[in-house]
């Protein structure tokens, strides 16, 4: 699968170790070094400028997508390739899934994770088939694994489903993961058998 435009969710905050803003920096770096523009929340603050500068000072391209709710709060990064200001949350998203061949969470909150939940049920519904990964930082992501495997036990979710998600330490072996990804066509639902 052929990767141009990959959507990166993170966190507006730094997080309490240094070694999250060097997974930030090291997968904007390795981004831009693969040609792959990067899309994104359009913050410069936390580790969404991070990833920002450090693909535009590899020679990147990076295209910010940020409502005028936020503009202020995130502070808009003014040294992007491109910043598009719209109107709505929603719109924030929709508009960063259409330009992205993919996606990939970095640790972050709950922005970061209802980013990352929202595309995954587009993609488990049909509505796209555009793979995502977690970038596994010093375990952060372990524990939702764990939740997520929860859930496949319980007949919540499809082992396909979870399996759209790919998991990985580097961004190397990330994108390895997501250019190699193929699509489920298992429906969304477990079960549908009446109560």
């Amino acid at each position: 699968m052929t990767l141009r435009s990959i959507c990166v969710f993170c966190g507006a905050s730094p997080g309490a170790h240094p070694i999250y803003r060097q997974a930030a920096e090291a997968l904007g770096r390795h981004l831009a070094e693969q040609g792959v523009r990067v899309i994104y929340g359009g913050g410069a603050v936390g580790l969404m400028g991070v990833v920002a500068d450090a693909a535009m000072a590899a020679g990147g391209e990076v295209v910010g997508i940020i409502p005028q709710s936020l503009e202020r709060a995130e502070i808009g990064h003014t040294g992007l390739t491109r910043l598009e200001v719209v109107d709505t949350m929603h719109t924030r998203k929709a508009r960063m899934a259409e330009l992205s061949d993919a996606f990939i969470a970095l640790p972050g909150g709950l922005g970061t994770l209802e980013e990352l939940f929202e595309v995954w049920t587009w993609g488990q519904l049909g509505y796209h088939s555009k793979p995502l990964g977690l970038l596994d930082v010093n375990g952060f992501y372990a524990k939702l694994g764990d939740f997520l495997d929860h859930l496949v036990q319980e007949r919540f979710v499809r082992a396909e489903h979870r399996g759209m998600l790919q998991l990985s330490e580097t961004p190397d072996d990330l994108l390895h993961k997501l250019r190699h990804w193929q699509p489920s066509v298992a429906p969304k639902w477990v079960d549908r058998q009446p109560e």
